[in-house]
């Protein structure tokens, strides 16, 4: 009997197929599987980004060599447009070969950088702790999905809407003006709340913040609880698990929230309009200037200028953060 069950089970042994070698089985099934090879899944994102991205970046660069006649656009290879650029603005003298005073461009594009960092610092000192809070304070994730969502919810509303909103606020009979008065800190409605600097700066905040917490919070959120917890068994100070292990891992969210806001900042043209009443001019202006007296090559020319620029900026930042390595 015993013989018997050890030749039966011998024998269900050698009934199994054998391994396939070289990984054929694998070949096989991967072969039985249906679906759309992957020129076809990527079809669709390629062509959103050549209809979308490369074709209106072409067509600008091809712009800036036409001609404006006032009525119209005269195609052509014409370079006076960028010698316009270097030289009537005052930058680059060709006769003495030598640099003047910076041009108009170059003097909006230095502010638009000021405005950028202030609006970047901002948004990092007020973003990051908000981020912090919902991911390493708050312990349920339905409560961390739902704050987050309602950070997100002034980012669902139109965005000349959000900048038009900054207007009964920081106006003189505005809300903030009327709550001064109530609290007699002022005696009567000041102007430096609305078309300033002030008012500027806190709409660009208020508009672009939600840029910066979404990116820090999901690094924030990935980081293993086990490592903050091995390093309090080790007596780390909360100081100092933040500054060893907190912050390093949120680096890559701190620049991907950075170059979102830089990217949209440097492009920035309605709030200076409506908030700021066009006290001031940044590139964005700039550029619409040229746009409405029709002067599209040269408004092209800023535009690429502009694009090179943010470029560098971004360039700049991964160069800071390896975000593929921090990944």
């Amino acid at each position: 009997m015993e013989e018997r069950e050890v030749s039966l089970h011998r024998g269900l042994i050698g009934a199994q197929p054998e391994p396939a070698a070289n990984g054929q089985r694998v070949n096989r099934q991967a072969s039985r599987e249906g679906g759309f090879s992957t020129g076809w899944l990527i079809a669709p994102s390629v062509a959103w980004l050549l209809l979308f991205l490369v074709i209106p970046l072409i067509s600008i660069f091809i712009f800036s060599f036409w001609t404006s006649t006032g009525y119209g656009l005269e195609p052509g290879f014409n370079l006076q447009n960028y010698g316009d650029y270097f030289v009537s603005n005052g930058f680059f003298d060709p006769e003495s070969r030598r640099f003047l005073s910076p041009s108009v461009f170059i003097k909006t594009l230095g502010t638009t950088f000021r405005f950028t960092f202030e609006v970047m610092l901002l948004c990092l000192l007020i973003g990051y702790p908000i981020a912090y809070f919902l991911a390493m304070r708050v312990k349920s994730f339905k409560w961390q999905m739902a704050l987050f969502l309602l950070c997100m919810v002034p980012f669902w509303t139109s965005y000349l809407i959000r900048a038009v909103a900054w207007l009964p606020m920081l106006g003189r009979r505005g809300l903030l003006n009327s709550m001064l008065l109530a609290l007699d800190i002022i005696d009567k409605p000041t102007r430096v709340l609305l078309y300033s600097e002030f008012g500027y700066t806190t709409a660009l905040v208020q508009i672009y913040i939600v840029l910066c917490v979404g990116p820090i919070f999901f690094s924030l959120a990935k980081i293993d609880p086990d490592i903050i917890e091995a390093a309090k068994d080790m007596g780390a100070t909360a100081f100092q698990i933040f500054r060893e292990i907190i912050f390093p891992l949120s680096l890559p969210g701190v620049a991907i929230g950075m170059i979102f806001i830089f990217v949209m900042l440097m492009g920035e043209f309605a709030t200076a309009v409506v908030v700021y009443g066009g006290k001031t001019s940044t590139v964005g202006t700039v550029i619409l200037n040229y746009y409405a007296i029709a002067n599209y090559p040269f408004a092209a020319v800023n535009a690429i200028m502009l694009m090179l620029a943010m470029m560098a900026g971004v360039i700049i930042i991964l160069r800071l953060v390896n975000i593929r390595k921090e990944l």
